[in-house]
């Protein structure tokens, strides 16, 4: 028999295979019989840990990536020609309140387009790097394996295997040499494979990194010219507002001493429509407006409502184009970013939240959800900055935690319009308490007669769904 020729000629040699197949080694009773070409053995492995947290370290790269992308924001600057571009295009514009609205509304648009595709590009790259870290990890972990891999590689080509049919003399050898390499070849192989699958797929891993900053890079810049833009637009509008300084001068302190007295957001709006001339006046202007609509017929509510849908509704308007109860799944949040928390969640303190909370990156402009007379904007007790609209229909949605306000009580709104600027870093206050984050948060809030209501119905499809927690 063929086999048992092998195993005497094999005299008394014997062929040790462990579960790691590149553990294989050759030991021989004799030691001149010994052979070098087989793997060492792999040392015992280290007490395995506990694999990482997916969320966690998502959530740590997100953080890392983000304080990247504020070095790198710090960097970029628009060149000279660029600024005088943007002067030029506000000079060429109509100097009327219309035409700058309508202006500000464009920008903010803008503005929020590229925040959103900021923060997409920030999930991306936290996702590319969560990814290449893994391999990174892997390779790490496989150190030993894969040395011992190239080691038997490089000693397979430097000493290649005799051939089976030379001389009796390397017969022995041979076999050997063919039991050993059809034991470790395969797993030699199958781990070859492998690290060349790992270093193509961090090779393109790295290359997607590199084209995802490259975009994200040029995003940035276009987002640091529609802020100039926006800021000359807002100087503008200033300019065309500012009929009595003195006059708007009083009103800011008065408002300022009816915060300092009210004990909630109720007597807050009670005392500013009360006492303030400027909130007074246009609240009871878009009473009337809404009285007014009330007493179209059904044809002209028709005509109206076709125009308010054309997206050109009157640009002189003192009142919402829809009576607020009709705009629900149609809002967009005022602000991109991620929802932290919601009405009736946990708020830290034992109760639940009257309003929701949105995380934004640094300096995020903050647009009115809806139009809306100004009741209020200025600091309120622990709410920090706060803008309080008056929408109609019983309804008034408050916002807080901005760090600069760009509006005044007294002024309509309309929808899209930019009101504030979000901070560097999160505002304390009592919406905000608990949660993990330093990101500038957002608190909005929606009231109905007074009285919190769930403002989930409002928003579009698109912004319902609650973000995990991973700043």
């Amino acid at each position: 028999m063929i086999l048992p020729a092998i195993a005497a000629g094999l005299g008394a040699a014997v062929i040790v295979v462990s579960a790691d197949p590149f553990s294989v080694r050759a030991q021989d009773a004799a030691p001149e019989a010994a052979q070098s070409s087989a793997l060492p053995t792999s040392s015992p492995p280290a007490a395995e840990t506990p694999p990482p947290d997916p969320a966690a370290e998502l959530a740590a790269k997100r953080d890392q990536t983000r304080a990247e992308l504020e070095t790198l924001s710090k960097t970029i600057s628009l060149s000279s020609d660029k600024v005088s571009g943007l002067q030029q295009s506000i000079a060429n514009l109509e100097k009327s309140t219309q035409s700058i609205r309508q202006a500000l509304i464009d920008s903010a648009a803008r503005r929020k387009g590229l925040e959103k595709q900021i923060l997409e590009s920030e999930k991306k790259l936290a996702d590319l790097g969560v990814k290449e870290d893994g391999i990174r990890r892997s390779l790490h972990e496989r150190r030993g394996l894969l040395a011992e891999v190239l080691a038997a590689l490089q000693r397979m080509g430097r000493n290649p295997p005799p051939a089976l049919l030379v001389t009796p003399d390397d017969a022995l050898a041979s076999v050997r040499s063919a039991i050993l390499l059809g034991a470790v070849v395969p797993g030699i192989r199958k781990e070859t494979d492998k690290l060349a699958a790992d270093l193509a797929s961090l090779a393109a891993l790295q290359s997607a990194s590199a084209a995802e900053k490259a975009s994200l890079t040029s995003t940035m810049t276009d987002g640091i010219e529609e802020e100039r833009r926006m800021d000359l637009l807002l100087a503008e509008n200033d300019k065309l507002s500012r009929s009595n300084a003195a006059e708007l001068g009083a009103e800011r302190k008065r408002s300022e001493e009816l915060a300092s007295k009210a004990t909630s957001l109720e007597g807050l709006v009670t005392s500013m429509e009360s006492e303030i001339a400027s909130v007074r006046e246009a609240a009871a202007a878009a009473r009337q407006a809404e009285e007014n609509r009330r007493l179209l017929t059904d044809e002209q509510r028709a005509q109206a409502k076709a125009l308010a849908d054309s997206g050109v509704p009157d640009k002189n308007r003192i009142a919402p184009a829809y009576p607020f109860g009709e705009l629900k799944a149609k809002l967009e949040l005022p602000v991109a970013g991620d929802i932290l928390r919601q009405f009736g969640d946990a708020d830290g303190t034992g109760h639940e939240a009257m309003g929701m909370t949105v995380a934004t990156n640094a300096e995020t402009v903050v647009t009115a959800p809806a139009d809306g007379l100004v009741v209020f904007a200025g600091a309120f007790r622990s709410y920090g900055q706060m803008i309080i609209l008056d929408t109609g229909d019983g309804y008034h949605l408050v916002l807080s935690g901005m760090d600069t306000i760009n509006t005044r009580q007294g002024k309509f709104v309309f929808s899209g319009e930019p009101l504030a600027v979000m901070g560097a870093k999160r505002v304390a206050s009592a919406t905000a308490l608990a949660l993990e984050t330093d990101r500038p948060t957002l608190y909005i809030e929606f009231r109905k007669d007074g009285k919190p209501v769930d403002s989930r119905p409002w928003w579009t499809a698109k912004d319902t769904g609650k973000a995990r927690n991973d700043s």
